[in-house]
């Protein structure tokens, strides 16, 4: 494995490892100090930005990867049609580069996928210990302002239902009105 591909392999353990050390079931003091130290530390942040740099340069590896899997892939039917694997060397070689060119196409393709995944878990991880923190002081709180808000809202949304209500039984009758007016005009016309 050359050097660049042998580095996006550290990049690959390295995300993996972060992977499972986020969704490890932590106490929830622990995971709140810890996110937020990730979130905040300057350190982590250049650590981040140059991991973007880096998934940059695999993207790059990854697009190669796959150009250079197509063109053995090409290579291999191209042999196929000409029947031109005469022995089992060339064969062999062909087999492992075209075993090469995959291996590196699924190497880059996972870091990049499990790099998007990771963002997504720490954002997801982050809103859960927001609405944590919020859940929490609006159980100290009991009966606090933000519970008479809703209580609030609820009483106005059920004031509204029931002029709804009204109206529709309103508007209801006034047809029902409408309809036996018109029946009866219609029905004295008939008789005459």
């Amino acid at each position: 494995m050359t050097l660049y591909y042998s580095l996006v392999f550290g990049l690959l353990s390295a995300e993996v490892l972060t992977f499972l050390v986020l969704v490890a079931p932590m106490p929830f003091a622990f995971k709140q100090r810890f996110f937020k130290f990730l979130s905040t530390n300057p350190l982590v942040a250049k650590l981040q930005y140059s991991l973007k740099i880096s998934l940059i340069f695999t993207s790059i590896l990854f697009f190669d990867a796959v150009q250079r899997m197509l063109k053995v892939v090409k290579e291999g039917q191209a042999a196929k049609e000409e029947h031109s694997f005469n022995d089992v060397r060339s064969e062999s070689n062909f087999a492992a580069r075209k075993f090469y060119s995959q291996r590196n196409v699924y190497l880059t393709g996972f870091t990049l996928f499990l790099s998007l995944i990771l963002s997504r878990v720490f954002g997801i991880i982050m809103d859960l210990i927001k609405a944590e923190e919020e859940l929490s002081l609006m159980k100290k709180d009991g009966d606090s302002s933000s519970a008479e808000t809703f209580k609030k809202q609820l009483d106005s949304k059920d004031r509204e239902i029931n002029i709804l209500k009204k109206q529709s039984t309103q508007n209801n009758q006034a047809m029902n009105d409408l309809v036996d007016n018109a029946n009866t005009s219609s029905g004295s016309k008939k008789d005459k």
